[in-house]
């Protein structure tokens, strides 16, 4: 397996943690996204892994439902993706980048196990879950990010980055320069 491969399931794992540990009557909690609840932050990562597949696949995407049960359709998105993601021939398939076409093993690697990351914290903040991040792939992410800062900070991407607490720890500053308050 790959370090791409290994990363994105490595996160892909620690968001399944939280997603299967949500008590029902708490999937309507806000989250630290602006109008998102934590139903709503599944609903996202699920959107993009089925999406990913889909474009990987050349099939269509299906959006998670509102009557869909957010543990029954992250299990069936992240199924997708890991699948794609042990495949030979689909770990090279292109699908889009921030850069344009990158073979999917990339993708899932990156952009996708760094949105994984951060929402994960998300969930996990929104129902009083676990928010302890991997430090290897918040070092990652922190190293990707920083260098695209200006480029992430349109509407819908990322909020304003916010000065983390004097003597912050990486995951913090990570969680600060997204916007977010740990």
């Amino acid at each position: 397996m790959s370090e791409m491969t290994e990363r994105f399931e490595l996160v892909a794992a620690g968001f399944d943690e939280r997603v299967q540990a949500v008590p029902q009557d708490r999937w309507s909690a806000q989250s630290p996204c602006e109008d998102w609840t934590a139903r709503d932050v599944v609903g996202h990562v699920v959107r993009n892994y089925r999406s990913m597949a889909a474009e990987a696949t050349g099939r269509e995407a299906q959006m998670m439902g509102e009557d869909e049960d957010p543990t029954r359709a992250w299990s069936d998105a992240y199924g997708q993706l890991s699948a794609l993601g042990k495949d030979p021939d689909a770990r090279v398939k292109p699908v889009r980048g921030p850069g344009g076409p990158t073979p999917l093993e990339q993708a899932m690697g990156s952009l996708v196990a760094m949105d994984t990351l951060v929402h994960t914290w998300d969930l996990a903040r929104a129902v009083g879950g676990d928010e302890r991040l991997d430090p290897g792939v918040t070092h990652f992410s922190r190293q990707m990010l920083e260098p695209m800062d200006d480029m992430i900070r349109r509407p819908g991407v990322f909020g304003p980055k916010l000065d983390p607490p004097e003597g912050a720890d990486e995951q913090t500053q990570l969680l600060y320069f997204l916007g977010r308050r740990a």
